[in-house]
């Protein structure tokens, strides 16, 4: 059975005992699935202990091999358009979507400030954290680290990327044995950090089922009848923003089938779906792009770590669907002035969330702010937190899949070109046998 299939089963299965041991009340075994939690944790801290090491051997081989820094350039400015013309695109669905099905419309007064009253706790540290970020300005420039190594202790990816770039192409022209001495060092530690992936997702379908029945099996049943409508726009603005975005991108710009391509990637929004984090599974996404779809190194390298920082554009359509439902709910109307505010922020927002869990909360209050419904972030924020878990593992696995869409457009755009025949098995997988 391929790891995928064995991903999806356990997605299936833990999804179904966490959801029947909610209903039917079992409380002895919720917390006997709240217990099995940690094996879950555990395979995203072996995921990100990886990222780090991975990041900077591949970023550094791809930019260094390069040797061209007109072509570091170039294949720069498509990652960051691409990246953020699919943002502004994914923004414009969730508020289309909002405007047709009208999610905050169906809520009663009872039931919303009940909702706010359950998770007023959980606001206001939201809210508390946003008060403390950072400007624009500092945002900008925290992008250039005053110490790498740091960056990388704090796994804070944007400036460690940064530095990685710079350094990358300081190598590329330098006298070329000491430039082959550094990039076969970090080739060396690339294939080194493949090699660990493999051996943490045989644990995958297990951590994954784990992961699923802890969340499932606490997710009140009462509050998703309430929430129904609302977390069914954002599932369907990311599915529209799937298969249409991402799928013509793929189809016209890369010339790929998009269902296959959706099957060879699958085991990187499979992951993506159970972590909630496009950090975490970066490792899988890198690997994924090299060995099932065939994008080269020097651009994957560079693409996907890019990607799993600004790259967010399922947290951007949540942000664009919340914002209308927060509206919608308190009965104030949003014009075509107040949504194109709506677009520009929620892109630009974007680009700031970290890649963990529920870290879109957070812009999501930048955006808020910036179409007049400051008095209400507070009350709106708990609204929405009952069912954040879930579909924050549904945007993650949107992003991720953007991430790969990215990957390979830039990939085929610099004449590049793919095939999914079947490849043999690897060497490390055929010694052991899988």
């Amino acid at each position: 059975m391929q790891l995928y299939t064995k991903i999806l089963l356990g997605l299936i299965l833990g999804g179904i005992c966490g959801f029947l041991a909610n209903l039917l009340g079992l409380v002895w075994l919720q917390n006997l699935f709240v217990a099995l939690e940690p094996i879950g944790t555990a395979f995203i801290r072996l995921i990100t202990m990886i990222v780090v090491p991975l990041v900077v051997a591949s970023l550094m081989v791809g930019t260094a091999s390069l040797g061209d820094l007109a072509k570091l350039g170039r294949i720069g400015g498509k990652t960051v358009v691409f990246y953020m013309c699919t943002t502004a695109i994914a923004v414009t669905i969730g508020l289309v979507v909002s405007n047709l099905i009208t999610p905050g419309a169906g809520i009663d007064e009872s039931t919303r400030d009940a909702l706010s009253a359950q998770f007023e706790g959980e606001a206001e540290g939201a809210l508390t954290l946003a008060e403390e970020a950072p400007t624009v300005i500092d945002t900008l420039l925290s992008v250039i680290p005053r110490n790498p190594i740091q960056a990388a202790a704090e796994l804070d990816l944007l400036p460690l990327i940064f530095f990685t770039i710079i350094f990358g192409a300081a190598v590329s022209v330098i006298a070329p044995n000491r430039r082959d001495a550094v990039i076969t060092f970090f080739d060396g530690v690339n294939d080194a950090c493949m090699v660990v992936i493999d051996w943490v997702m045989k644990l995958a379908p297990y951590a994954v089922f784990a992961l699923i029945a802890s969340v499932v099996a606490q997710f009140g049943i009462d509050l998703l009848q309430s929430l129904l409508v609302y977390a069914f726009a954002v599932a369907l603005g990311l599915s529209i923003h799937l298969m249409l975005t991402y799928g013509l991108a793929v189809r016209f710009l890369v010339g790929l089938n998009f269902w296959t391509f959706l099957r060879r990637i699958s085991n990187a929004p499979l992951v993506a779906f159970s972590t909630s984090s496009s950090s975490a599974t970066l490792p899988v996404t890198m690997e994924v792009a090299e060995e099932e779809v065939g994008v080269s190194r020097p651009v994957s390298s560079f693409v996907l770590p890019l990607g799993a920082t600004i790259n967010m554009d399922g947290t951007a359509l949540y942000q664009a669907v919340a914002v209308m439902f927060i509206a919608q709910i308190y009965g104030i109307p949003l014009g075509i002035g107040e949504q194109l505010v709506i677009v520009l922020t929620a892109t630009l927002a974007s680009v700031g969330a970290a890649g963990v869990p529920s870290a879109g909360i957070i812009t999501l209050i930048i955006v808020l702010n910036a179409v007049g419904l400051g008095p209400y972030v507070q009350a709106g924020i708990a609204l929405i937190l009952g069912v954040d878990r879930p579909l924050d593992m549904l945007r993650t696995s949107v992003n991720v899949t953007g991430d790969l869409t990215a990957a390979s457009v830039v990939a085929r755009s610099e004449g590049e070109t793919f095939s999914f025949e079947p490849r043999e098995p690897k060497p490390a997988d055929s010694a052991a046998g899988v």
